[in-house]
Parts: structure tokens; C-alpha cells; sequence
């Protein structure tokens, strides 16, 4: 076989052989994409690899989003084992699709559990649940169901706020996205005042983006009275408010506790969607289960509802996942199994707060500058601890401890063995870089 040429044209080679004729040709490949941009990180998953990839011995991850022991493991609950045993041994189960809108006996039963298994809108009927891809894809629904189908164009979420908040309303199709002022930043504390005036300024029908209790990220929630003034502005205002609960009995560890706001709503006869997430509570982070509650004034109305719901979902995931549906339902329908899983919530949420009281308690001890009762003032999973971006960064780089820019850590990665080495840390970082905290 002769070599008869050698061309060279664009960026590729390749050979073309044809009996004697062997010729090697150049080809400039081309692309639609080389115009997409690099999209920046997502900053809590970033995080969490850059502290995998540490290899220091004392390394402490105090950003990732999820419950863990004092071990610093992730927890299976017990009565979540005790489910899926139960279900591996049901010959009569199999993999068939869901309904679109979910496992009705898991959507119910979320449903009844943040209204309250006295709840007279739950027995009236003005009340429903559809299942969704856990809290994330319960906002998404609802948003989209909101912008769609009733042209819903302004939203409000608390500044600041969880991460995710803001990508998942405007993905859904809303061009208008403000925030009510929710953190003082000088006091550590709640400002109310501010979100009251900007409640009262924002224009009919907006939607407001509620914690419902266990706020993320600062941990700050309203007291009942406050919650008292908050719904009569929205209600004055004709504001809809959208409930996003991700922490029902994980925050004090009180299911009844915890869902005080979102009852109070619902008694005063406020129509409103709530999404719930059973990550945190159940521990079934990678399992995507959640619940869109629908709380309406006039029962007949539902169906339209449940319609429309249904086009959303199947033109989005067509329908949601079996297995974590399947826990939940066992779970919250049987009585045994349920106190039990009240017993794993308490579990978690005592241990929180014992880490809160830890953690204050030696900065306070260290004579760590500035105060620290907001640590333990504080509820839930995350503490705003007031840290600037200087100290985060310095706890970063020299004491391997990984928290967000923000200063917000989760105190589930307090433990008791490891709260000394963070604790002395804060101190040395403050120490270093006083601030006005």
C-alpha cells in the first residue's frame, strides 16, 4: 500500500485507505456548544468536595445539609430500617409506575401531619396532598402551578435565604424575584420590623416564601405573636403565602411544635401551598420524597387543582419514585412505627441543641470577643454564626474547618469530640480578625 498523499486540513486526522492510495486527512470538527458559558459552582457542594479531598486527620465539615451522629456519620433511623425490611419481605409489592401525583396513602398522611391530626381543614376536605421529588420538587410544582396556571408574576423570599430558593422560582417562570428583609445582621437577630414594612409594601397577590419554622440559613424564627402580625399584613396585603417546612419535628423536636405557624395560617382561613421534604426528618436524603400540601377555602375546587397539577408533573418527571413513599406511609399510618419515629426526631433534634449550648458555652469561656447567646437563641440544623468572610476563610485554610462563605455552619457536624478543636478555632479566628461581632 503506497502512501499517494498527506493532507491536512482542520484539527483532526484521520486515514482514508483505497487499496494503494493511502491518504491522511485533516477535518476541523465544529460544535453548538462551544458557546455555553461555565456555570459557577454550587457553593455548599463545593465545599463539601473540598473537604473530602483534605486529607489533614482533624478536618471538620461544618456546611454539608444533613443530620449526623456524634460519630460525625450519617444516621439511617431505626424505625426507616425496621420499614424497608418490612417491605423487602412484601412478596406482593412490585415496580409499577406510581399514580402521577404520587402514593396517596404517603401524600394524605403528610398532609394530616403538618395540619394536625385534629385539623378541621384536613377533615373538611379542603386539603390535599400531591407527592413530590422531596421539598425541592414540591416548590417547584407549586411555583409553576402558581406562575402558569394563576399568573402569578412576584415573589418574595426572606434576605437571606435558602440557596436554591431563587433558581427554583425563576426556572418555574417568574420574571419578578425580591426579597423581604429578614436578618439583622448588627444585632444576630430577627428584623422583624424590616420584613413587616416590606411586607406592607409589596404589591397584591406577590408570593411569599415562609420558613415554617427552623429557618435556613440563620436559624432565626418569628414567635407566635410575630407570626400573629405576619399573617394579618398578609392578609390586608392579599398576599399568597408558600410555606416551605423541611424541618417539622426536626428543629425541636415537637412535630406539633414545629408546625404552629403553617396551623395558625390555616385556621385564620388562609389559602396557601406548603412544601414539606422528608430528607431531614426521615433521614432519606437520596430517596427525592416530599409532599405539596394545598390548603384551599371551597373543597370543589380541588379537581380542577389536581388537573392541572397533573399536566405540570407529567410533562416534568411523569411521576415520582416508590421506595421513600412507600417508608413514609408505613411510617405515618402506623401507630407503633410512628411513635418510634418520634423517638428518632427527638433523638436528633436534642443532640442539635446540646451542641449549641456546648458550642457557646466554651466560646464564652475563651472570653471569644463579642456575644454568643444567639448560638443557642438560634433553632434547627444551621446557626448564622456571624463570622465575616476573613474568618471564614482563615478557619478554611488553617484550621481545615469548611463552612460557607456566609459564616453558616451546620451544627449537626458539632460533636462531642471535635467541638473543643472548633470552639478554639472561632476563638483564634476572631482573635485574629476582630469584627463587630
Amino acid at each position: 500500500m503506497l502512501l499517494s498523499s498527506f493532507c491536512r486540513r482542520g484539527d483532526f486526522q484521520f486515514v482514508v485507505a483505497d487499496f494503494s492510495i493511502l491518504r491522511t486527512v485533516r477535518l476541523k470538527m465544529t460544535t453548538i456548544f462551544s458557546s455555553v458559558a461555565l456555570a459557577a459552582p454550587i457553593e455548599v457542594f463545593a465545599l463539601n468536595k473540598a473537604c473530602a479531598d483534605d486529607s489533614y486527620a482533624n478536618k471538620v465539615n461544618l456546611g454539608v445539609g444533613a443530620y449526623r451522629t456524634d460519630d460525625g456519620k450519617p444516621w439511617v433511623l431505626p424505625v426507616v430500617r425496621k420499614a424497608e425490611q418490612i417491605l423487602a419481605n412484601d412478596m406482593s409489592l412490585n415496580k409499577e409506575y406510581l399514580p402521577v401525583l404520587g402514593l396517596d396513602s404517603a401524600a394524605t398522611a403528610a398532609t394530616r401531619m403538618l395540619l394536625g391530626e385534629d385539623s378541621e381543614i384536613f377533615k373538611a376536605g379542603k386539603a390535599i396532598g400531591i407527592q413530590s421529588l422531596s421539598g425541592t420538587g414540591a416548590l417547584r410544582v407549586g411555583a409553576e402551578f402558581l406562575n402558569r396556571i394563576l399568573n402569578h408574576s412576584v415573589v418574595y423570599s426572606s434576605s437571606p435565604t435558602w440557596g436554591n430558593h431563587g433558581l427554583v422560582f425563576r426556572n418555574a417562570g417568574f420574571p419578578d424575584y425580591r426579597s423581604y428583609r429578614y436578618w439583622d445582621a448588627a444585632n444576630r437577630s430577627f428584623d422583624f420590623q424590616g420584613m413587616m414594612e416590606d411586607l406592607r409594601n409589596a404589591p397584591e397577590r406577590a408570593v411569599i416564601i415562609l420558613h415554617a419554622c427552623a429557618h435556613n440559613p440563620t436559624g432565626v424564627d418569628p414567635n407566635k405573636d410575630q407570626w400573629r402580625q405576619i399573617a394579618a399584613v398578609i392578609k390586608e396585603k392579599n398576599l399568597f403565602p408558600f410555606f416551605d417546612s423541611a424541618y417539622q419535628g426536626f428543629a425541636s423536636g415537637d412535630l406539633d411544635n414545629d408546625a404552629w405557624a403553617v396551623r395558625y395560617f390555616a385556621n385564620q382561613g388562609f389559602e396557601f401551598f406548603c412544601s414539606q421534604s422528608f430528607s431531614k426528618n426521615f433521614g432519606l436524603y437520596n430517596e427525592r420524597i416530599g409532599n405539596l400540601t394545598v390548603v384551599v377555602n371551597d373543597p370543589s375546587v380541588l379537581p380542577a387543582i389536581r388537573s392541572q397539577i397533573t399536566l405540570l408533573v407529567r410533562a416534568n418527571y411523569s411521576n415520582p419514585p416508590s421506595h421513600g413513599a412507600r417508608i413514609v406511609s408505613m411510617v405515618l399510618n402506623d401507630p407503633a412505627l410512628y411513635e418510634e419515629w418520634k423517638g428518632c426526631i427527638r433523638t436528633m433534634a436534642n443532640r442539635i441543641i446540646a451542641m449549641r449550648a456546648g458550642l457557646r458555652e466554651r466560646l464564652e469561656k475563651l472570653g471569644t470577643p463579642g456575644k454568643w447567646d444567639h448560638i443557642t437563641a438560634q433553632i434547627g440544623m444551621f446557626s448564622y454564626t456571624g463570622l465575616n468572610a476573613q474568618q471564614v476563610e482563615y478557619l478554611v485554610k488553617e484550621h481545615h474547618i469548611y463552612l460557607l462563605k456566609s459564616g453558616r455552619i451546620n451544627m449537626c457536624g458539632v460533636t462531642t469530640k471535635n467541638i473543643d478543636y472548633i470552639a478554639n478555632a472561632i476563638h483564634d479566628a476572631v482573635i485574629k480578625f476582630q469584627s463587630s461581632l
